[in-house]
Order: C-alpha cells, then sequence, then structure tokens
C-alpha cells in the first residue's frame, strides 16, 4: 500500500505539471484573467477520476497555489482564496464519479461546474461592478464573462476525449495508475 500512495504522488504530480504547461498554451485570453488553454484542467480531473475525491481535491488546490505563485491576480484575500485554492480545487470534484462507467465525461463536467461556481461567486462579489461598463448586473456579467472561457475550453476538451482512442488511451493510464494497488 506504501508504494501506491507513492505512486499517487508521482501520478498527481506530473498532472500537475501538465497542466501548468498546457496552462501557458492559451488558445485565447480574457483581460482580467481566464483562458482558454490546451487542455489544461483534464490533468486535474484526470487524478480525481483515478484516485477518488481527496486526492482530486488536494491536487486541485496543490495546482491553484502553484497558478497563484506562477501567475497570480490579486485584489483581495478572499478573492485570491476563491480564485485559486478552492475555484481549482473542485476540479477534483470529478473524483465523486471515479467508479462510475462514463465517469470521466460525468466527472469533467463535475470539476468544470465547480470550478465555474467559485469564478462566477468571485465574478460577481468582486468584480461585477465591471458589469455595468457594458450595462450589465454583476451576476450577468461575472456568468457571462466565466463562463466565455471555462465552457470553451470545457466543450474542445468534452470532444477530444470522447474521441475512441482517446478514451482507450486514457482507460489504459488509468489500469496504469492502479497497477500495484490492493484495488486493481
Amino acid at each position: 500500500m506504501r508504494n501506491f500512495k507513492t505512486k499517487q504522488l508521482a501520478y498527481a504530480a506530473v498532472a500537475i505539471a501538465l497542466a501548468m504547461v498546457t496552462s501557458m498554451i492559451k488558445l485565447f485570453s480574457l483581460p482580467m484573467g481566464g483562458s482558454v488553454t490546451l487542455f489544461s484542467m483534464l490533468f486535474i480531473v484526470l487524478i480525481g477520476h483515478w484516485y477518488g475525491p481527496a486526492t482530486g481535491i488536494t491536487t486541485g488546490v496543490a495546482y491553484g497555489l502553484l497558478q497563484f505563485a506562477i501567475e497570480p491576480y490579486i485584489f483581495t484575500i478572499p478573492q485570491v482564496i476563491i480564485d485559486y485554492p478552492l475555484a481549482f480545487g473542485a476540479l477534483g470534484l470529478s473524483g465523486f464519479f471515479w467508479k462510475k462507467k462514463g465517469g470521466l465525461i460525468a466527472g469533467y463536467i463535475a470539476g468544470v461546474t465547480g470550478r465555474f461556481l467559485f469564478a462566477f461567486l468571485s465574478g460577481w462579489i468582486f468584480f461585477g461592478s465591471y458589469g455595468a461598463d457594458y450595462g450589465m448586473s454583476g451576476p450577468a456579467y461575472s456568468l457571462a464573462y466565466n463562463g466565455s472561457y471555462l465552457f470553451a475550453e470545457a466543450a474542445i476538451t468534452l470532444i477530444v476525449i470522447s474521441l475512441p482512442p482517446v478514451r482507450r488511451a486514457l482507460s489504459q493510464i488509468k489500469k496504469k495508475a492502479w497497477e500495484g494497488s490492493l484495488e486493481a
């Protein structure tokens, strides 16, 4: 069991590294943060999908703290907490679907929706006043702003992970991730 925990840590570290690298490959960026990246959320979601919610959420929080260290956007301390550890930690909600058929798709949707809810909350509370510049209420502005980049990336990722060769490859990696465990 000890070697399996080491394996989980290694897979999580690699996922965080891949997420960081792909988060820097931006298809488009918005002026106050947020961008469509090359599948950066997927790598964190995969850890939840492979190892469950505790490992997924922990990996997401670690990734959020690293995102903050690399590209901080600081308005207030509560905003930082919502935008980084909570929002990225929510990607680990994918872990609640880890043992279900079709769990990757459902988990990805759950993780991205969780991240969106925190981004929406932060946008409404801390940045909603910018909506007046566009004739929008704070909630409408936050919904449009955060939904535009998060759901665009989610749609692209869902299409790619639904492709049979990608689905088979991810399934094989999941099997490797569980080799040597007691539950394999």
